[in-house]
């Protein structure tokens, strides 16, 4: 079945604070056997051509955008590095499936990675996962390490359904479907430490219009695999056999007062070979907003680090 999409007005992005990023744009498969394309928004920002630092992928998760990332972009770049950051399929400019059974895992999954290997053509990737982004990139991770440099994960974990996942995220997944309105703002204020300005609530809602540009929002906490025999659980088991086998260096960087990933903070520190761990204080889920100088301090930090030869 061809795959319908919505694509929120340009206008609703226009004057957002600190997010003054050229929008840069690309067409991928929909997947739908119908040469359905749909459109990806992706943030492109250069240090200049003479630069000789790293090439950063920076994933959100939900229900955010490219706009999480707005703080911490900048002295990446000052620090020499190219920064990509890509809107997923739902969310920010890029377009919006409206059947929101068109969401699925392994789409979000296949979509990512047409985005970022086929048309971006990224290799030698510090990828910096948030949230879903984790849930994904973590995915391409264990299909493509050859194409990693690093991992800083935040806020994020892999889960099979083999464990329990807490309290947290029941309330989560009621939540998400039964708030009327949806308020994207509203989940990342409740999910920061950071009081939030109202532009800045105003910004997070933007790509949402109304209900009908929504069911990717909605849709994505109920992908997460909670039993044994989810869709992605057996995809998400052979990930972690290629994770514990991994020579690519990974960073956890909690969030002292996270309170949306359970155990999957120890799982990646404890399951994948050498990973390391440091803590961001006075944090929440979403440390981008808290402690975004601290974040953008990590990660060139372990780049430093990490950096060979």
């Amino acid at each position: 079945m061809t795959i319908e999409s919505r694509r929120t007005p340009d206008a609703r992005f226009v004057g957002l604070p600190d997010y003054p990023f050229e929008p840069h744009y690309l067409a991928i498969d929909a997947g739908d056997g119908e040469g359905t394309k749909l459109r990806v928004h992706y943030v492109d920002e250069w240090p200049g051509e003479d630069a000789s630092g790293e090439t950063v992928l920076l994933l959100h998760g939900e229900p955010t955008w490219s706009y999480l990332y707005r703080h911490v972009i900048p002295p990446l770049v000052a620090a020499g590095h190219r920064c990509v950051a890509p809107d997923l399929v739902g969310f920010g400019k890029s377009d919006k499936p409206r059947n929101r059974f068109d969401y699925t895992y392994q789409a979000h999954v296949e979509w990512l990675s047409e985005t970022v290997f086929d048309q971006l053509d990224l290799h030698d990737v510090t990828m910096v996962c948030h949230d879903w982004g984790g849930l994904l990139g973590l995915r391409l991770l264990a299909d493509h390490p050859d194409r990693f440099s690093r991992v800083v994960a935040t806020s994020t974990s892999l889960p099979t359904g083999d464990q329990d996942l807490g309290s947290t995220l029941s309330v989560w997944l009621q939540l998400s479907q039964r708030a009327n309105p949806f308020s994207a703002g509203a989940v990342v204020e409740r999910g920061a430490v950071t009081k939030l300005d109202p532009a800045v609530k105003a910004a997070y809602d933007a790509p949402f219009p109304d209900e009908s540009y929504l069911q990717g929002a909605r849709q994505f906490p109920l992908l997460v695999p909670l039993t044994p025999y989810d869709e992605a659980s057996e995809p998400n088991r052979r990930a972690w056999s290629a994770l514990r086998t991994l020579a690519v260096p990974l960073l956890y960087a909690h969030a002292e007062h996270d309170w949306g990933v359970g155990d999957g903070r120890a799982a990646l520190r404890d399951g994948v070979p050498g990973a390391r761990e440091v803590i961001i204080e006075q944090a929440g889920h979403f440390v981008q907003e808290d402690r975004s100088a601290e974040v953008a301090e990590v990660i060139e930090g372990f780049i430093r680090d990490t950096a060979r030869g």
